[in-house]
């Protein structure tokens, strides 16, 4: 099941950035409803474009992260106390942390960065824009769910525009994200190794002490 997860999501979200990049020039975007636009941007950093520290550094952090996730499935594989659930958002932080270190790994390599309105090439004659380790990460998908003026009275922000929620994201980003959300608040428990039942309870079999 885990293995069916990361290839499905890596195949999705690879597709899709492929597309995007050689389809949308930088910057372009598509209006799919108010609240849902494509929109072509990329980053140096983490995820929803944060970037902490060296690039280099960030990419094999992805690699050593996805290797160490992979060796932990491959742990747990017959451990059947562990609910199925705690296994696919495993698997989803894996195949998101494998999604974005592609784009970091191979996509200098794979694609040139023509200035607009031109879009990038696969495999251009010319080269990539970057060498091995040094790809930027492609994101697509951008909600502007509401937005607003701030009032002039309110300090620091007052006039300012606000939109909510303006990160840009992919695929990778998303199963990422939400598995980490569904881990912590559903699966926190078998985080520590807990993963004995409780005991303790009486069955259905037994007269409870008097």
């Amino acid at each position: 099941m885990a293995a069916v997860i990361i290839a499905a999501v890596i195949v999705v979200d690879q597709a899709l950035k492929v597309w995007v990049k050689t389809h949308f020039f930088y910057g372009e975007e598509w209006e799919i409803a108010s609240w849902f636009k494509l929109q072509f941007i990329e980053n140096n950093g983490m995820a929803f474009g944060l970037e902490l520290g060296s690039k280099l550094l960030l990419t094999w952090f992805r690699i050593i992260a996805v290797a160490l996730f992979c060796y932990y499935l491959f742990k747990i594989r017959n451990n059947t106390q562990l609910p199925r659930g705690y296994v696919a958002c495993v698997a989803l932080i894996t195949a998101g942390a494998a999604g974005n270190a592609l784009d970091c790994i191979f996509y200098g390599l794979l694609f040139n960065a023509p200035v607009p309105p031109e879009v990038a090439q696969l495999l251009p004659a010319d080269g990539g824009y970057a060498t091995l380790f040094n790809g930027r990460v492609v994101d697509m998908f951008y909600f502007p769910l509401c937005q607003w003026y701030w009032p002039e009275w309110m300090p620091l922000v007052g006039g300012e525009h606000f939109v909510f929620f303006q990160p840009i994201f992919n695929v990778a980003d998303a199963a990422l994200s939400v598995s980490m959300v569904v881990l912590i608040l559903f699966y926190s428990r078998y985080l520590s190794g807990n993963t004995e039942k409780n005991d303790d309870a009486p069955r259905p079999d037994e007269n409870p002490a008097p």
